[in-house]
C-alpha cells in the first residue's frame, strides 16, 4: 500500500458532473474488452488503452489507474419456443425495434476484473480490498457506479430531441373537440365513406368519419380522402382502423403536426364513438410495418449491401469498420470515404501524435484530436484483425465505435445530436464546416474538394452580361426522368405490376425494372441555360428576363457528386426517385469548364442608383412561414412567382426545395454586385455580436453573405483578421477535367430519414464495401444505385 502513499493527495472522486470515461480510451478505441484492457486515472477520470497511458504518465504525472478487463463469453441459445421471435419493425439498423447487427441467436454475457495500476512500473493491487486507504475505495466505487461520459454526452444530446420511434404527445391530445353528431362506430365492417376502400382506413376523433389514408409511391395504399377530409374541415386527430390495440394504443397522425403523434386520451375519444379497446385486436399494419414493407418488395437492400453473394471478408489498416450506433450509418459511410483520400490520412493519422500532444483540456472536447484518433482507429490496421481460429464462420469482426466523435460533431446540432437517421450529404457539408472552423491557419484536407461555380447572367434587352462567382464543395445534379433509355420497358412493368395488385399477386424483387439514366443527361441539364425573370437589368434600369448559364470555373482535386434523388410529391409526400444511373468510371468534365468574360461581350455597368426593393406579399409571406419554410425561401418563391398567391409560391417551394440556395439570404436578381456588398442585415447581426464592420465583411465576402458559415469564418481565420496585412488565402486548386471513379455512398429506403447508408470504396485496384463493421471484397459493386460519388483526379 505504500506504493499508493505519495499519490493519495492527486486522488479525486467522482461528482455527479464528473466524465468518467470508462467506455473507450479518449485517444483509441481500445476499450474493456481489448486484451490489455482499459486503465482509468482515479485524478482525470480519463480512460486510456496500453499504447497512452504511460504517455499520459510522463505529460500529466497522473501514476494511480483502475485497469478493467472484460471477457465476453458467449451462451447458448434458448430452445426455440420459449418467447416469441424479436419482429423487425423499424426500417433501421442497430436500434430497437430494427434490425439487429449481431445474430439474433447469439447471447452474451459478460465478465469483469478489476485491479489498481500504480506507473511507471504498472505494479498492481487487486481490487475490492478492504485494506485500501478510503479516498482510493470512494475513487473506485464512484468510478463503477458513475454514468459513463458517453452515455451522459447522448443523453445531453436527447434532451428535447427524439429518436425517430418515440413519437410526442400531440397538442391537440389534451383538448381535442368531439362533436355529439349520434356517431357510433362498429367493431368491424369498416369502408371508407367516400369510396369503397376496406382497408387504410382512419377515423377522424374529431367528427367519427371514416375515410381512407394516402396513396402510396408505388400506387397502393388509399385515395387519399381523409387527407381531403382535414383540409375541408381542419379536424386534426385520426387513428388507423386496425391498429388498435386492448393496451389503447394506435396509430394516430396529426395533420396540423404532419407527423405521427401519441394521444394519451386515446381510450376516451374512442369511448366516444362507442368503441370498447377491450374488444380491439390488431389486425392492419402499423405505419412502420407499411414503410418496411413497401421497401422490401425492392431489392434495393439486397443489391446495395450485396447480400445475395458470399463476400470474402477483408482486414488490415484501412479495411477497419465501424460500429452502427443506432441509426449512424451515415456517420459511418461518409467519414469512411473522405478517411479514404491522402489529404486526410496525411494531416490526421500521420501527424495524431501532433494532435494529441497538443491538446490542451479534455481530448474529447477537441475535434481534431477526435478527428486524429478516428483516422488511427481506421488506418493503424489494429482494429481489423481475422477473427481466432475456431470462431463462428458468420462472426464479425468488432470494428471500431466512435462514440466520442459522435457525440462532439453531433453536439448543439438539432439533427445529428439525435439518434434518428440522417442525409449522408447534409453531414458532408457538416464536416467540412467543422474542418473548415477547426483549421485556422493550417491546411484544411477538406479544400481537396472546393471549387468556384461561375454563373453568366446575359440581359435579354441590352444583351450584356455579368459574371458572378461563388464556391462549393459538392456538384448536385439533377435526374432528368424524361431521359430514361428504357421506357418501354419501364411501362410494360408499371402495367404488369398493376396487374399483379389487382389479382393480388406478388411480383418478385429481382423482376423490378427501373429507368434507366445516362449520367450525361444528368449533366446536360446542368449545362443548359435557364430563363430568369425579374431580373434588375443595370443597363435599362429595369426589371427584364435574362439567360443564365453556370459553368465550373475551377476543378477540384476530388469531384463529390450528389443526385439529387430525394423530391417533395404533388401531396407533399416526400419520396425517393427509385432509378438507376449509368455512371462512368472514367468522367471528363471539360465541358463544364466556365470561360470568364470574352472579347466580345459587354459587361453589364455596376448600378448607378441602388434598385427598388422588390414588392413582397406579406401575407403570403406570413403563411408560408407557418407551414415552416425558411424566411429567405419564402421570399424566393413570392418573388418569383410574381406574387400570384399562395398555390403559386407553395408550388414553387416544392419545385425548389432542395435547390442549395435555398434558405440562403434572398438578393433579387441582378442585384448581386461583383464588387461585393455585405447583406445589411447580415452585417449587423455579426457587428452586434462586439466584430468589427470590417471583419464581418470580410468573413460574409468569403461566405456569400451566409450569416452562420461567416461566424464559423471569423473562429477559423482570428489570426488572419487581426494581421490586416497577411496574404490573401490561396486559391483554389485547379487542374485537368479528367476523373476516376473512387467511391460512392448508397442509400437503401423510401427517404433519408429512415433506411440504411452503405460506402464502396476502391482500394488497390478492387472494390470495398463497408457496411458498418462489416468490409469485406466487393464483387458486384452496385454503381448504378448510388447517391453520392466522389471522382479523383486523374
Amino acid at each position: 500500500m505504500e506504493l499508493l502513499t505519495p499519490h493519495l493527495s492527486s486522488v479525486r472522486v467522482p461528482t455527479a458532473t464528473s466524465k468518467v470515461y470508462k467506455d473507450e480510451c479518449v485517444f483509441s478505441f481500445d476499450n474493456p474488452e481489448t486484451e490489455t484492457g482499459l486503465y482509468v486515472g482515479l485524478k482525470s477520470f480519463f480512460g486510456l488503452g496500453r499504447d497512452y497511458v504511460e504517455k499520459h504518465f510522463h505529460k500529466t504525472g497522473e501514476a494511480v489507474y483502475l485497469h478493467i478487463r472484460r471477457v465476453r463469453h458467449e451462451v447458448s441459445s434458448p430452445p426455440q419456443g420459449d418467447g416469441p421471435e424479436k419482429k423487425i419493425t423499424r426500417l433501421a439498423i442497430g436500434v430497437d425495434g430494427g434490425f439487429d447487427p449481431e445474430a439474433m441467436s447469439k447471447k452474451f454475457e459478460f465478465e469483469d476484473s478489476y485491479n489498481i495500476v500504480v506507473l511507471p512500473g504498472f505494479s498492481t493491487i487487486p481490487w475490492p480490498n478492504t485494506e485500501l486507504p478510503q479516498i482510493v475505495k470512494s475513487s473506485i466505487e464512484g468510478i463503477l457506479e458513475a454514468p459513463s461520459a458517453s452515455k451522459v454526452a447522448e443523453m445531453e444530446a436527447l434532451t428535447g430531441t427524439w429518436d425517430g420511434e418515440a413519437r410526442v404527445v400531440s397538442q391537440f391530445a389534451h383538448n381535442l373537440p368531439q362533436l355529439d353528431n349520434g356517431k357510433k362506430i362498429p367493431p368491424s365492417g369498416w369502408q371508407c365513406e367516400k369510396c369503397d376502400k376496406t382497408d387504410n382506413l382512419w377515423l377522424n376523433l374529431t367528427d367519427g368519419s371514416i375515410l381512407c389514408g394516402r396513396r402510396f409511391y408505388d400506387g397502393s395504399g388509399g385515395n387519399n380522402h381523409a387527407i381531403e377530409h382535414y383540409n375541408a374541415t381542419g379536424h386534426p386527430l385520426a387513428v388507423k382502423l386496425g391498429t388498435i390495440t386492448k393496451e389503447g394504443k394506435g396509430d394516430v397522425f396529426s395533420y396540423k403536426e404532419d407527423d405521427m403523434v401519441e394521444d394519451p386520451n386515446l381510450v376516451q375519444h374512442l369511448a366516444h364513438w362507442g368503441i370498447n379497446i377491450a374488444n380491439m385486436e390488431k389486425t392492419e399494419k402499423s405505419m412502420v410495418e407499411l414503410e418496411l414493407e413497401l421497401n422490401q418488395k425492392s431489392n434495393e437492400w439486397s443489391a446495395l449491401q450485396e447480400s445475395d453473394g458470399q463476400l470474402k471478408p477483408i482486414y488490415g489498416p484501412g479495411y477497419t469498420g465501424m460500429t452502427n450506433m443506432g441509426n449512424s450509418c451515415y456517420l459511418n459511410s461518409v467519414m469512411q470515404m473522405v478517411f479514404s483520400i491522402p489529404d486526410f490520412i496525411q494531416r490526421y493519422y500521420h501527424d495524431a501524435e501532433l494532435f494529441f500532444n497538443n491538446v490542451v483540456g479534455d481530448p474529447c472536447e477537441d475535434f481534431n484530436a477526435q478527428m486524429a484518433k478516428l483516422a488511427v482507429g481506421l488506418h493503424s490496421g489494429k482494429y481489423s484483425v481475422p477473427p481466432p481460429a475456431g470462431s463462428p464462420v458468420d462472426a464479425d469482426p468488432p470494428g471500431i465505435c466512435p462514440l466520442m466523435f459522435k457525440a462532439l460533431v453531433g453536439r448543439g446540432h438539432p439533427e445529428f445530436s439525435t439518434k434518428k437517421q440522417q442525409d449522408a450529404q447534409e453531414f458532408f457539408l457538416h464536416i467540412l464546416t467543422l474542418l473548415e472552423r477547426n483549421s485556422k491557419n493550417k491546411v484544411n484536407p477538406g479544400d481537396c474538394f472546393k471549387f468556384k461555380v461561375e454563373e453568366k447572367f446575359q440581359c435579354s434587352a441590352s444583351k450584356k452580361v455579368k459574371y458572378l462567382t461563388r464556391s462549393d464543395v459538392l456538384l448536385p445534379l439533377i435526374i432528368p426522368m424524361d431521359a430514361a433509355i428504357n421506357k418501354d420497358e419501364v411501362a410494360a412493368y408499371e402495367t404488369k405490376k398493376l396487374e399483379a395488385e389487382k389479382t393480388g399477386k406478388k411480383l418478385l424483387a429481382n423482376t423490378i425494372v427501373r429507368p434507366k439514366i445516362n449520367f450525361l443527361s444528368c449533366l446536360e441539364l446542368f449545362t443548359q441555360s435557364e430563363v430568369i425573370n425579374n431580373f434588375y437589368s443595370s443597363a435599362v434600369n429595369a426589371n427584364v428576363t435574362a439567360r443564365k448559364t453556370t459553368r465550373l470555373a475551377t476543378f477540384p482535386d476530388y469531384l463529390c457528386i450528389q443526385l439529387k434523388k430525394f423530391m417533395l410529391r404533388e401531396d407533399w409526400v416526400p419520396i425517393k426517385l427509385d432509378v438507376s444511373i449509368e455512371m462512368p468510371d472514367i468522367l471528363d468534365i471539360s465541358s463544364l469548364r466556365g470561360t470568364g468574360p470574352q472579347s466580345d461581350e459587354e459587361l453589364l455597368p455596376e448600378p448607378k442608383v441602388q434598385p427598388p426593393a422588390p414588392v413582397m406579399d406579406e401575407g403570403v409571406l406570413a403563411q408560408l412561414a407557418d407551414m415552416g419554410f425558411p424566411p429567405e425561401a419564402c421570399k424566393r418563391a413570392v418573388f418569383f412567382t410574381h406574387n400570384s398567391g399562395l398555390e403559386a409560391a407553395t408550388a414553387w417551394i416544392m419545385e425548389h426545395i432542395t435547390d442549395s440556395d435555398f434558405s440562403d439570404p434572398f438578393v433579387p436578381p441582378g442585384t448581386e454586385s461583383s464588387h461585393f456588398t455585405p447583406n445589411a442585415e447580415a452585417l449587423a447581426s455579426i457587428v452586434a455580436m462586439g466584430f468589427t464592420q470590417h471583419q464581418a465583411t470580410k468573413a460574409l465576402k468569403a461566405t456569400d453573405n451566409n450569416v452562420e458559415r461567416a461566424m464559423d469564418w471569423i473562429f477559423s481565420h482570428q489570426d488572419e483578421l487581426d494581421n490586416v496585412t497577411s496574404p490573401p488565402p490561396p486559391e483554389f486548386r485547379d487542374g485537368d477535367g479528367r476523373y476516376k471513379l473512387v467511391a460512392f455512398v448508397s442509400h437503401m429506403g423510401t427517404s433519408t430519414m429512415v433506411g440504411h447508408y452503405v460506402v464502396h470504396i476502391l482500394k488497390n485496384g478492387q472494390w470495398v464495401i463497408f457496411n458498418d463493421n462489416k468490409v469485406a471484397l466487393s464483387e458486384r459493386p452496385p454503381k448504378d444505385l448510388g447517391y453520392m460519388y466522389l471522382y479523383e483526379r486523374l
